[in-house]
């Protein structure tokens, strides 16, 4: 019995460590998250369990102290009734506790709920995997004619030899480019029509919960009218900032009632909440977008090719109109590139941390066809990812109507099937919960709906939202089973210390260096933005403050007293946040220590160098000494030595031989000096290229 009680040591003191790690608050009823997705409409409550259960087993939830809670009494539970089975009987513990009829009956209820639970819908398991299976095989069938437009644009600005030899093997000849059709579809792959884009409609209501897939040709009518039962409805949509992004947020905001006033944590004039969220791209999948985004939009006579279907799947009322009064307004043309340019996720070093998101014309466009290769990069477990930044901007109405508008379709929280997630099809992002920080709120929800909100109203879910979403990335969602990215960076920051101290090789010092600047840019960047949403978690906390004294001073009651306040939900993020942004900094002065060690050593070494160097010199001034005052002489003595005039058949004077070495002499002497000063030359012609240019104008 001993033994056996030393083996469970552990995991109680694990379950120990999950319940401190969740949420502050632990006055909520027991939630587990469903992890069935639907294509098209789901829905769950009351009246739809048999859909609702479907899903896998709950885990500690960083959001919900109720889940994480529930779920750590309930497997000790469990534990205990199955340690008591399988022990014998005259070895069974005398504790009256593990004897009692509520323990047996609590455990019964864990098997009970871990069996619905961990149960999966067949039927869309089946959907899932027919929709993965699609997407990778268009996926491959793009991709064969991206690596020939690739091949293409490459071998177009290939050197002269290369066209020489283009004339004697096909090796070096230039290969064709992709006929138009291929393009056009390949262009809609990686950038589909705005009216084609993916959007997520759930609703929340008492005790029900319903997810539908539209597409943003259709979403007006979804933002004029809810049923009746619906508490809230979230609307998201995939977009960046640009011009749709600005048509749709405006369209919807005139539609519908003014919400609630973020007057802290809002802009000037404009009371609604947005940050910026860091999540992680595939790497080939980014690339692949930089390439097609720029080598298609800088290919002549592609464009009208494309005009014809930016407006593709658009059933909208007034989207159209009021792009093209947009696009005059802003002195922007409304192309397909400038409409689907949003889509691109930006590098950390594209631009500084943003506090506030200005209008469309802020939106940043790719600078380069490579992307960075980020130190990140060279930890293991992130070796095929890209870190990426993208804006996260919210809009509340009054009404009960919620619209999200971001890009970020990659992987939110980090667990060991990262590269997996990153493999998966974009618009499929939304419906696994395990990576996407959207999808887990909807489905913290899917089951109960809004019963256990604290007030069932769109500024409660809206706060709810950003501190989810503002909390990531982490892998507090799975347990710790990956590595976080700052033990990441900080294992990276200990393979770049120990590099200092490898002995002196040519070059190696200038890429040290270069991956210390990379590094020392992304923490930077990171820890920008962390501080900026602490500042937003501060804020916010002052408005719901504002808000629970208005609700009081106006005798509004909450839904759900019982239930976890919005404060509770900013202090677990503020905290949260705050702990991130500590460790980024410490990180950065960590890596500016070591940077600024390295080139101190580097400078002794330079010393070292340059006094081995100095006796070097001493040496070699003795022989250019000897140099100076024998090589006259042994040249005068050979000129004088020679006899010309004794050679038989010789009929050439001595001005016959100044003629031909004179002149041998002066060519080498010259084509040497050109070589060597041929970038210096073309430097003063360019300069005075450009010089008399100006004088002309």
């Amino acid at each position: 019995m001993s033994r056996r009680a030393d083996r469970e040591e552990p995991m109680w003191e694990l379950t120990e460590d999950i319940r401190r790690a969740s949420s502050p608050s632990e006055r909520h009823d027991g939630r587990r998250h469903s992890s069935s997705a639907s294509s098209s409409s789901q829905s769950t409550g009351n009246g739809g369990e048999a859909r609702g259960s479907a899903g896998r087993r709950s885990r500690p939830s960083v959001s919900s102290a109720t889940a994480a809670l529930a779920t750590v009494r309930e497997q000790r539970e469990h534990r205990t009734l199955s340690w008591k089975t399988a022990v014998a009987a005259e070895d069974r513990p005398s504790d009256p506790r593990l004897d009692s009829e509520e323990t047996v009956l609590s455990s019964k209820n864990v098997l009970t709920n871990f069996e619905k639970v961990a149960s999966r819908d067949p039927e869309t398991e089946r959907r899932r995997r027919e929709q993965v299976a699609r997407y990778g095989a268009e996926n491959r069938s793009q991709q064969d004619v991206y690596r020939r437009l690739k091949r293409w644009a490459d071998k177009k600005s290939r050197p002269a030899k290369d066209v020489l030899l283009g004339l004697l093997s096909e090796k070096y000849q230039q290969p064709p480019l992709p006929e138009h059709e291929e393009l056009v579809k390949l262009a809609k792959h990686y950038y589909p029509p705005r009216g084609e884009l993916k959007v997520h409609v759930c609703d929340f209501g008492d005790g029900r919960a319903e997810h539908t897939e539209i597409t943003l040709g259709d979403v007006e009518e979804y933002w004029q009218q809810k049923p009746e039962w619906v508490d809230v409805r979230w609307i998201h949509a995939p977009l960046g900032i640009g011009l749709a992004h600005s048509s749709i947020e405006d369209i919807f905001l005139h539609d519908g009632e003014k919400g609630r006033e973020f007057e802290k944590a809002g802009r000037s004039g404009w009371p609604y909440l947005e940050t910026e969220v860091l999540n992680f791209r595939s790497q080939d999948n980014f690339q692949e977008m930089r390439d097609v985004y720029l080598l298609l939009n800088e290919l002549e006579g592609f464009e009208e090719r494309l005009e014809e279907h930016i407006w593709d799947g658009d059933n909208n009322s007034s989207f159209h109109s009021d792009v093209n009064w947009r696009s005059g307004h802003l002195g922007i043309k409304a192309n397909y590139w400038n409409m689907a340019a949003s889509d691109m996720p930006w590098q950390l070093s594209e631009g500084i941390a943003m506090g506030g998101f200005g209008g469309p014309t802020e939106g940043l466009q790719p600078i380069g066809r490579h992307i960075e290769k980020q130190t990140l990069s060279s930890h293991p477990f992130f070796a095929k990812s890209q870190i990426v930044r993208n804006p996260f901007r919210t809009f509340h109405r009054g009404d009960g109507f919620l619209m999200t508008l971001s890009p970020m379709v990659g992987a939110n929280f980090l667990d060991k099937n990262l590269s997996k997630h990153l493999a998966e099809p974009i618009d499929l992002m939304f419906e696994n919960d395990t990576a996407s920080a959207v999808g887990h709120v909807y489905k913290a929800f899917a089951e109960r709906g809004t019963s256990t909100w604290h007030r069932k109203t769109t500024e409660w879910f809206l706060i709810y939202l950003l501190s989810e979403v503002g909390c990531t990335p982490h892998v507090l969602r799975q347990g710790f089973n990956a590595p976080p990215i700052e033990s990441a960076y900080s294992v990276v920051i200990q393979d770049l210390k120990r590099r200092r101290f490898e002995p002196w090789v040519r070059n190696e010092t200038v890429k040290l260096v270069r991956e210390y600047l990379n590094c020392v840019d992304e923490l930077t960047t990171i820890r920008l933005i962390l501080q900026k949403k602490v500042e937003l978690f501060q804020t916010l906390l002052l408005d719901v403050k504002k808000f629970e004294a208005d609700d009081l001073k106006y005798g509004t009651p909450p839904d759900n007293p019982a239930g976890e306040t919005a404060e509770d939900r900013i202090n677990f993020a503020l905290k949260m946040v705050k702990a991130q942004h500590d460790c980024f900094e410490r990180l950065l002065i960590d890596v500016k220590g070591s940077m600024n060690a390295l080139f101190q050593l580097r400078s002794i070494e330079q010393n070292e160098l340059a006094i081995v160097s100095d006796s070097q010199n001493r040496a070699i001034l003795v022989f250019t000494g000897v140099t100076i005052i024998f090589l006259p002489l042994s040249f005068f003595t050979s000129y004088y030595g020679m006899n010309l005039t004794g050679i038989i058949n010789t009929n050439h004077s001595e001005k016959y031989f100044w003629k031909v070495c004179g002149s041998v002499a002066f060519l080498i002497v010259l084509f040497v000096s050109l070589g060597a000063y041929r970038h210096r030359l073309k430097r003063m012609m360019v300069v005075r290229k450009i010089k008399s240019g100006g004088s002309m104008v």
